[in-house]
């Protein structure tokens, strides 16, 4: 009896060490294309270093990242995803930006997490991972409900990612009053304003007003005469809120037009769409309050404060991301039984992330994003 207990447990050690010799050697590799050289290398060198913080942080031994230069050009992505995919890799982190998705389409095994926001027209095997339109179209639309906000316009730039905010709104929940496009060359800008605000109408309301009290024979009529004087215009104008597609100088030049035409962000809701917490919003202190979603600000200088700390330099925005979808990808290979497939990517999954939380649903990635404004000098969250 005891002999037989002996072999029973010889061959269940025999049996454990076997399964840890093919599971040492069976490695969850997972690809990593970005642009190593050339014009946007900072960008790919600092996914990289955001990489190795999050593989340090899972800390397993299995997953092996496989990093390959793109040089930003699309005919050399494609070459490298090959290369990745005729060693066994089935999922890849990358590209980063969107005009080198366009041949991905031919390697139609292999999963591609591109850190684009972009969503339209991309290969189906694409998967948008960043901040894209239809998520913080969501966002706005939550804090429209908090605020109950009814009549919400949306200034929509034509030159620049018009289709893309026209799907999200499409898909979104927003609720939209009305679409107004626009021209961003300056000396076309206050003009389409005007015209967006009434402004010459609420102009020559307080003018018309003014004549009225004048051949009035009011009391005081010289005082609120005086009073009138004062203003620019006379009149609300028929909207809430004003959502302006755009950013850095451009969204500096349409809010100095609103402020122009005598719209302020204290009686109507200036809200705009991530910034990335830009610091030169701070400055614009005419325009605030001003509204935008985005990611977990607190976890964003957190991670800013820790790549600084290890690589003595500050990272990129997309690093951040980065360094996410590596644990969102460890995370979704593991609830998938350690099988690198679609269907991961296919079943209603939430992985909370430092950027927030991730949605997942047929091939899709959305983001619950927090929601923020500028006022006072610095950003404060409102959810």
């Amino acid at each position: 009896m005891k002999i037989f207990i002996k072999i029973i447990i010889f061959l269940f050690l025999v049996s454990v060490l076997n399964i840890q010799k093919i599971s040492a050697e069976e490695k969850i590799k997972i690809g990593l294309l970005v642009p190593i050289t050339g014009q946007h290398s900072e960008i790919g060198k600092s996914i990289i270093k955001s990489v190795r913080l999050a593989i340090n942080k899972i800390d397993n031994p299995l997953i092996e990242i496989l990093p390959r230069d793109t040089k930003s050009n699309p005919a050399i992505t494609l070459r490298k995803a090959k290369e990745l995919n005729e060693i066994g890799v089935k999922i890849i982190i990358g590209p980063v930006f969107n005009k080198n998705l366009i041949y991905l389409d031919e390697i139609k095994d292999v999963i591609f997490l591109s850190l684009t926001n972009k969503i339209l027209n991309n290969p189906k095997n694409i998967i948008s991972t960043g901040i894209n339109s239809e998520s913080q179209f969501n966002t706005i639309s939550k804090f429209q409900k908090i605020n109950e906000i009814e009549k919400t316009i949306i200034l929509i730039p034509k030159e620049n990612y018009k289709e893309e905010i026209e799907k999200a709104i499409q898909q979104s929940k927003i609720k939209v009053d009305r679409v107004h496009y626009y021209e961003s060359d300056p000396t076309k800008l206050t003009n389409q304003i005007e015209k967006i605000t009434k402004y010459f109408q609420r102009k020559q309301n307080l003018e018309n007003e003014i004549k009225k009290l004048e051949k009035s024979n009011e009391p005081n009529k010289k005082s609120e005469i005086e009073d009138l004087k004062k203003l620019d215009t006379l009149g609300k104008v028929d909207f809430e809120a004003i959502i302006i597609s755009d950013f850095d100088e451009s969204l500096k030049s349409i809010t100095t037009s609103l402020l122009y035409t005598d719209v302020s962000p204290k009686d109507v809701h200036f809200i705009t769409l991530n910034q990335w917490f830009d610091e030169s919003l701070l400055k614009e202190t005419s325009s605030q309050p001003i509204y935008f979603p985005s990611i977990n600000k607190e976890n964003y200088d957190y991670f800013i404060k820790t790549y600084y700390e290890t690589f003595n330099e500050y990272p990129n925005q997309l690093s951040f991301l980065s360094y996410d979808l590596i644990g969102l990808v460890y995370y979704l290979i593991v609830k998938n039984n350690f099988v690198i497939n679609k269907k991961m990517f296919l079943k209603k999954n939430m992985f909370k992330g430092k950027i927030g939380i991730f949605d997942i649903k047929n091939n899709k990635i959305n983001h619950i994003l927090n929601f923020y404004k500028v006022e006072d000098g610095s950003f404060k969250k409102i959810f």
